[in-house]
């Protein structure tokens, strides 16, 4: 098979000569707003030599991919207008914003949005100095960038988001750019693969554009520097159609991009055509671009007998010190005037009226296209009631039951009702998470090949509307990119490799953050939903591999405005929270939740009470109701609670006067002064739960210093003593586990023992049972690869 790739022949030339000139032009002016941004704070238009007062003093920005990501944006117009097609645009490479701003100016749109940058010498002026500058944009595709979803403040996701982007918009088309830097990163390895699960009947199309200018900051890239036959192999193998532009002529480069893009989508269009005419579905090879082009691509060739153009040097600011060398001012001149401004700008300072028709119209404009602020165009969703899925509890702490069972039944509902704009995703874990009632309504989709034994019980389909890849990196940005396009969704994955996503979680937060906060032109976008189950305490066959709950505690460092975290104890608050994370939007919601069977506690009704308020007095477990308390038992999460409950059930058994009040915390950020988080507690709404001078032992989920990093404002926190996962672990019972990180029963009543005061000594052979009790357990645990029956069956017996 011939893997050499397709090339564009220059027997024919798509563009005219006016055409040519027309285009040429619009791409100088690019150029030069770009050049611009990075080094002009004054002097738009070089009517005058340049001086150093109009340099910037702060040079912060890449010039290195800017010019191809214009060049691209060009031709996408050409087809745009041409063909009336719905498409967005993702920068990929680091830093490439000013080759996307420059042509959402020319287009009008940046203009539009913010009227103090307007079409003329002094909105040019300002629109040259907020570039990387204190207080204004950045050098990435911001949230303040029109015509954006992607930021690409760290590399590796444009690819993920332009699929996300693609599922249930069947007339859309998203352009991705890929800096070939950027293909080096794991998560965007993965992202080729997306191709397999894309519908061409009801999903639209990517456009992978991979732009091979050879260089990183300071050393060369890996896919430039192999042959030309291995890099089209690659794709082939990936299942694309691979087209080659190659070359440095603009004239050339511009005929062979127009001929090449016309291939493309028609190629686009005949794959979809061809599914939507026969209603079936099947994995075509799908068209994308390799361009190659030199880095820093029309900007000086060679800097002090270096070469520049085609370089690593090129790779951010050319040269930094025109403010001190006055050659290289000189330099910075010739550099901006070759683009013959004069050419391009009438005498006020707007684009010639004849470029301006280049750019296609309204929401056709990619800077302007409703897909890039998706919030434009969400809808709620068709909630099922949350209700119809509770869990039955007649007697509280009696009855076992999985907790994300129920969750599954609801989200399965949740798609029969929404099946255009919402889709669950997750590595290989929906049934292990016990989420698979979901495929009673929807499979998971699968356009690669098909074997017979699929159909026993493989719950795959070419149709199908789950999204299960062994990628979190990709299925994140999936969502990502259905969410920032307008629809919902909801990701699962185990606990204790949600890690994988960190920086990605980060990366949203911040665009939420931004968006939220500070661009009033965007509009709200429904929540990124994290559900974590297999959770840290019942891992006791994984192992310590599978035991870190510290994922919550990373969110905890990101804006209060956009991160919320639950543990909800049992099935029916799992219920109550998963319906109210569906209906927010603007935020992060991490639910923490195990899958085991767990006893239940609540009643739907309760449950609907306990999450309103987010943290509460449970009387069932509280016998200080009246009088003062002796002290405070507190719980956050399933098994802490649990164990915290049979501690409080023990001290009510042996210890009858002790005065205990039971407090469980749904939202973590309850535990945060409410001056530091939206959703965090007063303190005078503290002190009444915990007092102000009364010994509380808080059983938590995660890591123990969390809580003392959250609560350490309130009055009583010196009183306040946690326990959670402190990193011991291996294979391990549930008991076990719990005892060797001091999260077990007998060890909180021990705590109880030694912090109330007067305890020590009243309740010292209490405390000796609760010791020979610990010893005893692992010793069986040890002996007989289980816990007691005591423990394994217990229920709360008041």
């Amino acid at each position: 098979m011939n893997y050499t790739g397709q090339r564009p022949t220059t027997a024919s030339n798509p563009l005219s000569a006016e055409e040519l000139r027309a285009m040429n032009a619009w791409w100088r002016a690019c150029n030069y707003l770009s050049v611009g941004m990075i080094y002009l704070r004054d002097n738009p238009l070089l009517k005058e030599s340049l001086k150093i007062e109009h340099v910037k003093h702060r040079l912060l920005g890449h010039w290195g991919a800017s010019p191809a990501l214009s060049f691209v944006w060009l031709h996408l117009n050409r087809v745009i207008k041409r063909d009336d097609l719905d498409m967005i645009f993702m920068a990929g490479p680091g830093h490439g914003a000013p080759g996307v701003i420059g042509p959402t100016y020319l287009e009008g749109t940046y203009s539009e949005v913010y009227p103090d940058k307007s079409e003329d010498t002094e909105g040019l002026r300002k629109f040259f100095k907020q570039f990387s500058f204190p207080g204004q944009i950045g050098s990435h595709v911001t949230p303040e960038t029109p015509g954006s979803i992607h930021e690409g403040g760290e590399l590796g996701y444009s690819l993920s988001h332009a699929y996300g982007a693609c599922l249930d918009n069947p007339d859309l088309i998203v352009a991705c750019v890929v800096g070939d830097g950027e293909a080096e990163t794991g998560p965007l390895a993965t992202a080729w693969h997306s191709n397999k699960f894309i519908n061409p009947i009801r999903d639209g199309a990517v456009l992978p554009i991979l732009n091979l200018n050879g260089y990183k900051i300071a050393n060369p890239t890996i896919l430039a520097r192999i042959s030309h036959d291995r890099l089209a192999a690659l794709f082939h193998g990936y299942g694309y159609t691979p087209y080659f532009v190659e070359g440095d002529d603009p004239d050339s480069m511009h005929q062979a991009m127009a001929q090449t893009l016309d291939t493309v989508i028609s190629e686009i269009r005949a794959i979809q055509k061809a599914a939507r005419a026969s209603g079936k579905a099947e994995l075509p090879s799908w068209p994308m671009i390799v361009l190659r082009t030199p880095k820093g691509w029309t900007g000086p060739k060679e800097i002090n007998g270096h070469k520049a153009e085609g370089s690593w040097r090129s790779h951010q600011v050319p040269f930094s010190d025109v403010r001190t060398n006055s050659a290289h001012l000189k330099l910075l001149e010739d550099w901006l005037s070759s683009y013959k401004p004069e050419e391009l700008f009438d005498a006020s300072g707007r684009l010639m009226s004849e470029l301006r028709e280049l750019a296609p119209q309204g929401q056709r404009r990619m800077s302007a296209n409703l897909h890039a602020n998706g919030g434009l165009l969400r809808k709620d969703l068709k909630l099922p009631d949350f209700r119809n899925y509770a869990v039955e509890v007649k007697q509280a702490g009696k009855v076992l039951y999985e907790n994300t069972k129920p969750l599954g039944e609801f989200l399965r509902d949740v798609m029969r009702n929404n099946m255009t704009n919402f889709r669950v995703f997750g590595p290989d874990e929906t049934a292990s998470n016990r989420l698979q009632s979901i495929y009673e309504v929807s499979k998971k989709v699968w356009m690669a090949e098909l074997l017979p034994e699929d159909a026993d019980g493989g719950e795959l389909s070419r149709d199908g509307r789950v999204m299960e890849m062994l990628s979190e990196h990709t299925l994140i940005g999936w969502l990502e990119g259905y969410l920032l396009s307008g629809r919902h969704g909801f990701f699962h994955t185990y606990e204790a490799f949600a890690h994988v996503i960190d920086s990605m979680f980060n990366q949203h937060a911040k665009w939420l953050d931004i968006s939220k906060n500070h661009v009033p032109w965007r509009a709200p976008v429904a929540s990124q939903n994290i559900l974590l189950s297999s959770t840290v305490w019942r891992q006791d066959h994984n192992g310590f591999s599978h035991q870190d709950p510290g994922f919550i505690d990373l969110v905890t460092n990101k804006s209060p405005s956009v991160t919320r975290i639950y543990l909800p104890p049992d099935a029916n608050t799992l219920l109550v929270i998963a319906d109210q994370c569906l209906r927010s939007t603007d935020c992060i919601n991490v639910i923490v939740a195990d899958k085991q069977k767990h006893l239940q506690f609540t009643t739907i009704e309760e449950a609907i009470v306990h999450c309103a308020k987010g943290i509460g007095i449970w009387r069932r477990a509280s016998n200080d109701e009246g009088v003062e308390p002796d002290v405070v038992m507190a719980s956050c999460g399933d098994v802490a609670t649990q164990e915290a409950l049979a501690a409080t059930a023990l001290l009510r058994e042996h210890l009858p006067d002790l005065k205990v009040r039971f407090v469980n915390v749904v939202d973590l950020y309850k535990m945060q002064p409410i001056t530091e988080h939206p959703c965090g507690s007063t303190d005078r709404e503290f002190d009444s739960l915990f007092t102000t001078n009364k010994p509380v032992i808080f059983n938590f989920h995660g890591y123990p210093w969390l809580i003392h990093k959250l609560a350490y404002r309130f009055k009583n926190h010196e009183n306040l003593h946690v326990r959670g996962y402190k990193e011991r672990g291996n294979i391990n019972t549930p008991l076990e586990l719990a005892i060797l990180n001091q999260t077990d029963r007998s060890t909180l009543v021990i705590d109880v023992i030694d912090r109330v005061p007067g305890l020590a000594a009243k309740a010292a052979h209490l405390k000796e049972q609760m010791k020979n009790q610990i010893i005893l357990n692992l010793a069986y645990a040890h002996e007989h690869g289980t816990d007691k029956d005591e423990f394994t069956n217990w229920v709360w017996p008041y």
